[in-house]
């Protein structure tokens, strides 16, 4: 069973910068595309930035610049980066891979705020 552990979310100042890790277990972690997604409240679940099992990334327009993921095989661990925090990253954040979209399988997420 896929479990996933989305952590370092919080509070944040507009400007500011916080880590969200993600540790996956029971999955092959190094097979995997992995992605973030985010969903703020009144808002549709997207797709903010991915990372391939190569380790080529890509970003949604939004966040390019900011956002930087990565990934450690060896910790079955992704992260996301976030610098010059702005309101409209208020959100929940998720990791998963391809096939979990596919499969409408959600970690519990975590939250982040970004204060003005």
């Amino acid at each position: 069973q896929v479990q996933l552990v989305e952590s370092g979310g919080g509070l944040a100042q507009v400007g500011g910068s916080l880590r969200l890790s993600c540790v996956a277990s029971g999955i092959i972690f190094s097979g995997n595309d992995w992605a973030w997604y985010r969903q703020a409240p009144g808002r549709q679940r997207e797709v903010v930035a991915g990372i391939g099992t190569d380790g080529r990334t890509n970003y949604v327009e939004s966040v390019k610049g900011r956002f930087t993921t990565s990934r450690d095989n060896a910790k079955n661990t992704v992260y996301l980066q976030m610098n010059m925090l702005k309101p409209d990253d208020t959100a929940v954040y998720y990791c998963v891979t391809p096939m979990m979209v596919h499969d409408h399988r959600w970690g519990q997420g975590t939250q982040v705020t970004v204060s003005s």
